[in-house]
């Protein structure tokens, strides 16, 4: 370690230094506010006002957690988030799988116009009003296919693949293939997918986080509250203060309900981003690979 350092001239310990301050400035801010809504989901929210919670928790409480572990529209939004992200997932994956690995066969007729066609879309659509009256008339409004189905084919990620696909998979495996006799389909299960799990989990991670933060779409085509996901259940109470009776049912001053909505508030970013922030740090590096694979061939 000595004799790397030796190595290293004072301009590049002073470039090293600038970054690993600036890195951790920048991991700070990034962290922070994470860590300050944890602290404050325990707090007492009347310290929080006075700005007297900062580094840990004051005036220690777990009545925020309690209520919501006590209400069924949390449990509620949670079970709809899993079946989204679920079943939007295994369609979103397989669709994108589906339509990448023909664009990356160079024996595809037409596959320049069909790209050509799938960018377009990238850039330009219909709109909101539009969209929403499609899914009227197909009879989608106020269930899990309005989520799960406009939203599968999405053309980034079938570049991401189609490129992914391209890189890794030369010509000749095809090749040697067809010679002994192996049918497209089968090259595709048999050869393709068993190669191809790195873009898998990268693809399974990016509709994961999609479903599992998205309320837009539910905000729009969902109207019966039994539907809906956990997030725009967490948006009725941060941005519309809308709690749920069962939480407030032995509170009655208005100042001791302001209280206990504060203490759910940050209560419930806690527990709806508690699933993700368990599962990224075992995909984390198919994230980085996915990200990156755009850049190794456009």
């Amino acid at each position: 370690m000595n004799r790397i350092l030796k190595r290293k001239s004072k301009g590049d310990i002073l470039f090293d230094t600038v970054n690993y301050l600036l890195l951790t400035i920048i991991m700070l801010l990034v962290l922070f506010p994470l860590y300050f809504v944890l602290v404050a989901s325990f707090s007492d929210p009347n310290l929080i006002y006075a700005g007297e919670v900062w580094l840990y928790p004051k005036g220690f409480t777990l009545d925020g957690y309690e209520r919501i572990f006590n209400d069924s529209s949390i449990w509620l939004g949670y079970a709809n988030s899993i079946l989204y992200a679920v079943v939007g997932t295994l369609i979103g994956v397989a669709v994108t799988l589906f339509a990448a690995y023909p664009l990356a066969r160079k024996d595809l007729i037409g596959r320049s116009v069909i790209m050509w066609f799938l960018l377009i879309t990238m850039f330009f659509s219909g709109g909101l009003i539009p969209s929403y009256l499609l899914i009227k008339d197909l009879h989608m409004l106020n269930t899990i296919w309005a989520l799960v189905i406009p939203g599968a084919g999405a053309i980034f990620n079938v570049i991401i693949v189609r490129t992914f696909f391209q890189s890794t998979l030369p010509d000749e495996m095809w090749e040697a293939a067809s010679m002994d006799g192996c049918s497209n389909t089968r090259f595709f299960w048999s050869m393709v997918l068993p190669l191809s799990k790195s873009i898998i989990a990268v693809m399974v991670l990016y509709h994961v986080v999609g479903f599992w933060n998205g309320f837009f779409d539910a905000l729009i085509y969902l109207n019966d509250e039994s539907k809906y996901p956990l997030q725009l259940v967490l948006r009725n109470i941060l941005v519309q203060n809308q709690v749920s009776s069962g939480m407030m049912i032995d509170v009655e001053s208005y100042a001791a309900k302001m209280r206990v909505t504060e203490l759910i508030k940050y209560g419930v970013i806690i527990v709806s981003s508690l699933p993700l922030l368990i599962l990224y740090p075992f995909l984390q590096k198919y994230f980085v690979k996915g990200v990156m694979i755009g850049s190794i061939k456009g």
